[in-house]
């Protein structure tokens, strides 16, 4: 942990960040060089899906897959799929980048000393999708004091070892309410919100309300803003749209 004069005895605040499926497959340098710039304030936790790579890996084995309200229905197949897919090719990929890059880091998911303890969310409906239950914090407490830097693959696990499939930003949520972070960034494939051509720099929900009233968001953003809208709603302080640099748009509550 870097321990500065001016606050030798103040806990660093924690930052939690996730990477969506199709921005890990793209990272730049400028991802890497602000992500190391983030680190001498802020501890940092990094979670991911991988949505690309597991469509790939359905269509090749020709496993159906659709979604409902959202979430991916997953049947016990396409479980495997995503187990394998994100635990055995996208984690280690994002771990061996960050270490070129000369970050210290582990992957993890939930079997690890059950990161991630979960419930099915509606067997009958989603089949192996599940929620949250629980966030082994103290796993993550000695990584960060260790200066590792966890990547979390969004996989939970049931009390009785079964693998469920979780939504990204479920995971991402509720690792950032667990650790009390100060703040989620969602990174996505744009650099933030942008109105009338202008990328906005801090917004409050009466803004994103408005916008999507007057059709300023519009299509792809609007569940991209729901969800950090959620985030801030669950808690969080602050909850930033991104882009693949880590620079964006913040999202703070009424009045912060």
């Amino acid at each position: 942990m870097t321990m500065y004069k001016s606050t030798p005895h103040t806990a660093r605040k924690r930052m939690v960040i996730k990477l969506g499926g199709s921005t890990l497959e793209g990272l730049t340098p400028a991802f890497f060089t602000n992500f190391k710039k983030l680190q001498q304030t802020y501890d940092l936790i990094i979670t991911h899906g991988g949505g690309p790579a597991i469509n790939r890996t359905l269509e090749a084995q020709n496993i159906t897959s659709y979604t409902v309200g959202g979430i991916r229905v997953t049947s016990e197949a396409a479980i495997d799929v995503v187990q394998s897919t994100l635990i055995g090719l996208v984690n280690p990929a994002l771990v061996h980048e960050l270490t070129t890059a000369g970050i210290t880091a582990i992957g993890l998911n939930g079997f690890d000393s059950n990161l991630v303890l979960s419930t099915f969310l509606d067997e009958a409906t989603y089949g192996f999708v599940g929620e949250v239950a629980s966030i082994n914090t103290a796993l993550l407490n000695q990584l960060i004091a260790a200066g590792i830097v966890p990547v979390i693959a969004c996989v939970g696990v049931t009390a009785d070892g079964q693998a469920l499939n979780i939504n990204g930003d479920t995971v991402a949520s509720e690792v950032a309410l667990a650790v009390e972070a100060e703040s989620l960034l969602l990174v996505t494939d744009v650099d933030g919100i942008r109105i009338e051509d202008v990328y906005q720099d801090e917004v409050t929900p009466t803004h994103i309300a408005q916008w999507i009233e007057q059709e300023h968001i519009y299509g792809g953003m609007i569940p991209k803003v729901q969800g950090a809208l959620a985030c801030l709603h669950a808690g969080i302080p602050t909850v930033q749209i991104v882009g693949a640099a880590l620079t964006g748009t913040v999202i703070k509550s009424e009045g912060q």
